[in-house]
């Protein structure tokens, strides 16, 4: 009887664990769902951005939604010119180079719809998957869509060497 019992627990416990994988899977399913409507509607604001080179208090309140906190402390980078962006003399290719709010005042290296090089982008966006992506990236793409990128051209060479430091 004992043995019957101790296969009864542990049947009981599998399905236990594959009701909550089967919970898990359904949530994160959803959760992507959410990220990519949001990401389909930041697109479509950042491109009415983009082509009037302004921004609406509508278009501000839009971004402030989806993306938070994240997105009140990029517009306070924006707003203290903290975005550079870096183009190469010959090739045009561009990386921005974005100030950080700590009082180290450390600047990041990023590409505004892919990657930078901060700690909550590697944390926060490819860990945990919970933002679509950090204040750096977002101020950068701010300060590109409405012209106020502080322009920094330098020659292909050194363009090189400092994403050699990504």
């Amino acid at each position: 009887m004992g043995q019957n019992n101790g296969t009864q627990v542990k049947i009981s416990r599998e399905k236990k664990t594959n009701r909550h994988s089967a919970e898990y899977r359904h949530r994160n399913k959803a959760k992507l769902q959410t990220m990519k409507t949001s990401s389909l509607v930041a697109e479509a604001v950042w491109s009415e951005i983009e082509s009037t080179r302004s921004v609406t208090e509508h278009q501000l309140s839009v971004l402030h939604f989806l993306f938070g906190k994240n997105f009140e402390k990029a517009t306070g980078i924006v707003d203290q010119r903290g975005v550079r962006r870096i183009s190469g003399e010959q090739s045009g290719r561009t990386v921005f180079q974005v100030m950080g709010e700590s009082r180290r005042k450390e600047e990041y290296l990023c590409f505004a719809g892919h990657y930078c090089a901060c700690y909550s982008f590697f944390y926060d966006i490819v860990n945990k998957g919970e933002q679509l992506c950090c204040k750096h990236q977002l101020a950068a793409r701010l300060a590109a869509s409405i012209g106020a990128c502080v322009d920094v051209k330098v020659s292909d060479e050194e363009l090189a060497l400092l994403l050699c430091k990504i």
